[in-house]
């Protein structure tokens, strides 16, 4: 399981940066609730579950506490909050295999289930009233969105496939960019670096909303199910639970995201891809997001915007980049200038040229669309 490099009392002695709109390492406490739709009498099956849930999540580095409670109105309706000591390590958690196992007993009796996670930034009453949010470990200020959620997806197909799947992903037709009167779909940007995916988004509003809006598209079902044969990890989608673990394992979360202060509407989309090595996948996602917001504050940088998304050891970087790539300085491209840092994080060649280190990471765009009203 991974942890962040620095301790967080260190972390939030940190300046935060205006311009990051997310981020997970500023070391402050996460609050996680769980929404939980049982079906009908299935509780006491779902209560025995979660029991034995609890016991193993009790030994997990980085959780403090959970509760859980059932609504007083619909007896179906549950709620699992967790405390955690930062947000690294429940993702390292969450994110993983183990948990994939943990959670296997709780889908014969949850009929749906809805994540949310969130930063401490001010409790009262107790103890917490005499303490500093050094002690207590809060998040120092509010984060200012551009009201934007980023999310991706990342799978392998198999070797040899890659231009079939390429051209299937390319050609189709994008789905409806309205979900509701409250959510859309801005963007979706699609990638390649050998045989692996990547699907960024950029949705206005609600997420899972989205998510299940996109799902449900004819055109997007039939580039999923044309993709089947040649995925790596094989899945059905006409079986909820062989969709509800492909997607699960695929889920590649944003943990950072940068904006400059300098625009540019002719910037360029690119794709970074970081090979890290085993067990260093979330600190070197938190090197890149440092680098990002130092960069982000310096005039020169070609890099405009930025997202870092991470799961396990694989990091992708998603930048916006004025003036192209070929031309911006590879080490602002790259994120990464120190030799030492390099070896000890990833799988590139610590003594390769920056411009070499950046083609090997740079992922193949496939597709590139916007909603007219973004």
């Amino acid at each position: 399981m991974t942890t962040t490099s620095a301790p967080a009392s260190e972390l939030l002695t940190r300046q935060i940066s205006q311009r990051v709109s997310q981020s997970v390492f500023d070391g402050s406490r996460l609050r996680v609730v769980l929404l939980v739709d049982v079906y009908d009498g299935a509780q006491q099956q779902f209560l025995e579950a979660y029991e034995q849930l609890c016991n193993q999540v009790a030994s997990v580095p980085g959780h403090v506490s959970d509760q859980l409670c059932q609504s007083i109105e619909n007896p179906s309706q549950w709620l699992i909050t967790s405390e955690w000591e930062s947000a690294p390590p429940f993702l390292a958690w969450v994110n993983s295999e183990e948990h994939v196992r943990m959670v296997e007993p709780l889908h014969s009796c949850v009929r749906d289930t809805r994540s949310l996670r969130f930063h401490i930034v001010r409790e009262t009453g107790g103890p917490a009233e005499a303490a500093d949010a050094a002690t207590r470990r809060l998040q120092a200020s509010p984060r200012i969105g551009d009201g934007l959620i980023r999310h991706a997806l990342t799978f392998t197909v198999k070797p040899g496939s890659e231009d079939t799947v390429a051209k299937i992903l390319a050609d189709y037709a994008s789905p409806e960019p309205k979900v509701d009167d409250t959510t859309r779909l801005c963007r979706t940007s699609l990638f390649m670096h050998g045989n692996r995916v990547v699907r960024a988004i950029e949705v206005r509003g609600d997420l899972l909303a989205a998510l299940r809006h996109v799902a449900r598209q004819p055109e997007v079902r039939a580039v999923e199910e044309a993709i089947n044969p040649y995925l790596e990890q094989d899945r059905d989608l006409d079986d909820p639970e062989s969709a509800r673990v492909f997607f699960t394992r695929a889920a590649l979360p944003a943990v950072h995201h940068v904006t400059a202060e300098q625009d540019d509407p002719h910037a360029e989309r690119h794709a970074l891809y970081y090979p890290a090595r085993p067990g260093q996948g979330m600190r070197l996602a938190e090197l890149l997001a440092q680098q990002d917001e130092a960069a982000a504050d310096d005039p020169a940088s070609p890099v405009l915007r930025s997202t870092i998304f991470q799961r396990d050891d694989v990091v992708v970087r998603l930048i916006d980049v004025r003036g192209g790539l070929p031309a911006a300085d590879p080490a602002r491209a790259l994120g990464l200038t120190d030799p030492a840092r390099v070896a000890e994080l990833t799988e590139l060649p610590a003594d390769g040229r920056l411009a070499d280190l950046l083609e090997r990471a740079r992922m193949t765009p496939v597709t590139d669309r916007r909603s007219p009203e973004a």
